[in-house]
């Protein structure tokens, strides 16, 4: 049979972790959300935008590796690590590759673990309906877990595992009602997380140059009248020096002569305007008052409508 991919359940943000005998804990890995579809054919990895991304990782289409189903839907987060902790710049150095040669090279040179969290589909029959707690028991029996793919571990004391992942510099935890059915296309308070570094997609409205390269961007979100908010600067973060280089070159055919922000950026003097259609995730501590990101720092150039850089809700 052929699948028609599936939007996967979403948690909500919370700023208070629940507690009692139904909730369990998960690390929240800072990664790209992907679900696994094999049909007893044909395997196809489809990332929680619908987009297809089956070639970009052929080391995990060997599906009968490490999973002994015949048929089956898996849920859960390709990963990629940065001095021994999981990194989104690393995981999009993958993700974003089309070319072959390219995509042979990187299965070494940037390897991917398969975070496995829930499974939707088993041999013939949806799952979705069940309770996680009969899902999660089917995974564990049915995956063989290997160094690059794993079945991710429940902790039972949810503060405990955030103070330890606030030790490691982690994203975050996730925390999930063992009694809960898997929404499809939903997202609602029985799955639940909670960051210790916010996160967003954010669009560049404006540049600071040094020496003639980026060293800085002005980002934006868009409220909901349409108007391009200035959310605060950020110099910081995973960007290599190649990357500012060539955001240098994707700027200048998008140079514009106004600021496209309602509002009026700080430090704006030496700004470069331009068309907000470069996408950037960027991770930051907090808001301040006046909505401005505090300690910002940009995390990878995303191939990510310009649509979704809106501004959070229940963050």
């Amino acid at each position: 049979m052929d699948f028609k991919p599936i939007i996967p359940f979403e948690p909500i943000s919370t700023d208070r972790l629940p507690s009692g005998e139904n909730w369990i804990a998960q690390i929240k890995w800072d990664g790209v959300r992907m679900l696994t579809y094999y049909d007893g054919r044909k395997t196809s990895l489809i990332n929680r935008r619908l987009n297809d991304r089956t070639l970009q990782y052929p080391e995990l289409l060997d599906v009968k590796s490490y999973c002994s189903s015949s048929s089956f839907i898996l849920d859960g987060e390709f990963i990629a690590f940065d001095n021994k902790k999981p990194s989104f710049h690393e995981i999009m150095k993958r993700d974003s590759l089309r070319n072959k040669q390219s995509i042979d090279l990187a299965i070494n040179q940037t390897p991917v673990t398969y975070m496995i969290f829930d499974i939707l589909y088993y041999n013939g029959d949806w799952l979705n309906e069940q309770p996680l707690t009969q899902r999660y028991q089917i995974l564990e029996q049915i995956i063989n877990p290997q160094p690059h793919v794993q079945v991710v571990q429940n902790f039972y004391d949810a503060n405990a595992l955030y103070a330890v992942m606030i030790q490691h510099e982690m994203e975050g935890v996730v925390c999930k009602d063992l009694t809960s059915t898997y929404a499809i296309k939903g997202k609602d308070k029985r799955w639940q997380k909670k960051k210790i570094f916010r996160d967003l997609f954010a669009v560049i409205g404006g540049v600071t140059l040094r020496n003639g390269i980026v060293n800085a961007l002005l980002l934006g979100l868009y409220n909901d009248d349409g108007e391009l908010i200035y959310i605060g600067h950020a110099g910081t973060g995973k960007f290599s020096n190649k990357t500012w280089l060539d955001l240098t070159q994707m700027i200048r055919p998008i140079i514009i002569q106004n600021n496209p922000f309602s509002n009026q950026p700080e430090r704006n003097k030496d700004a470069i305007w331009v068309k907000p259609e470069i996408v950037v995730k960027v991770k930051f501590m907090e808001w301040t008052l006046g909505k401005i990101m505090r300690h910002p720092s940009v995390q990878a150039i995303v191939n990510t409508p310009v649509s979704d850089c809106s501004f959070p809700q229940n963050q």
